[in-house]
């Protein structure tokens, strides 16, 4: 058992919070009953994700995508009101932590993705403060069929492929989630492939003009082991029970 308060403190601790100029509060979100004993995980704190919880028993609910976006409206009513009334109703302790939980070197989204695919990291980029997205190279080389049969085997979905180039694929650069964007900072990296969860329009043709491989791997498919590191990390850490909830989600 370990107390809320001291949990808060650990977690953010840990990941560093305060390096981060992130998109939504990183940390406790909504304060529930103060002893923890079983922490509830998943990607996002979605109506099914809280039900789930509450009927497991947890005390806190640890997630990467919680409440409270920057320019969302703010009033509590319909889908927020719900999903809050019941974390209150459940008296159930809500913690997310966006990007500091894709940074993690070590229990983070994208570093738990590399230690999946067969990536080696040689350095980070992306992001506004710590580097979100990592670089380097494959255990081996691959060609991209390979490398796309490699992600569905171990993702459990198989990837949308562009192919900007005919190359067989050393080095790679990846962010999950909706890191489409960095594809231009991969590309100046030099590697042969980038990978993340969401594609845009745009990228299509970026990759085909910037002659690189991308990979979209799917946004909650690249997104679900941080937050399973990081339970299993607290559970024995703390001696709390640590239960994975997967949320089916196929973007």
């Amino acid at each position: 058992m370990i107390r809320r308060d001291a949990l808060t403190k650990y977690l953010d601790d840990l990941l560093q919070v305060t390096a981060f100029e992130d998109y939504c509060p990183n940390g406790l979100q909504v304060q529930g009953r103060d002893a923890v004993r079983k922490i509830a995980g998943g990607v996002t704190a979605c109506q099914a994700l809280v039900d789930a919880a509450a009927a497991a028993g947890a005390d806190a609910l640890l997630v990467h995508h919680g409440y409270f976006w920057k320019g969302e409206d703010p009033r509590i009513t319909g889908i927020k009101y719900r999903r809050l009334k019941a974390l209150l109703d459940a008296d159930i302790n809500l913690l997310a932590y966006h990007l500091p939980l894709d940074a993690h070197p070590e229990l983070g989204n994208n570093a738990q993705l590399a230690a999946l695919l067969g990536f080696k990291s040689e350095g980070g980029f992306g992001g506004r403060g710590p580097a979100i997205g990592q670089y380097g190279s494959l255990d081996e080389a691959l060609k991209p069929d390979e490398l796309a049969a490699r992600i569905t085997q171990r993702l459990g979905r198989a990837p949308l492929h562009i192919q900007g180039s005919a190359a067989q694929i050393r080095t790679i650069a990846w962010c999950s989630g909706a890191a489409q964007g960095y594809l231009e900072q991969a590309a100046a990296l030099g590697v042969d492939a980038y990978l993340s969860g969401e594609i845009s329009e745009q990228t299509v043709h970026q990759a085909r003009e910037l002659g690189i491989h991308f990979y979209s791997a799917g946004h909650h498919a690249t997104e679900r082991y941080g937050v399973q590191a990081l339970g299993a990390h607290l559970a024995a850490r703390f001696g709390v029970e640590f239960q994975f909830v997967d949320i089916e989600n196929p973007v």
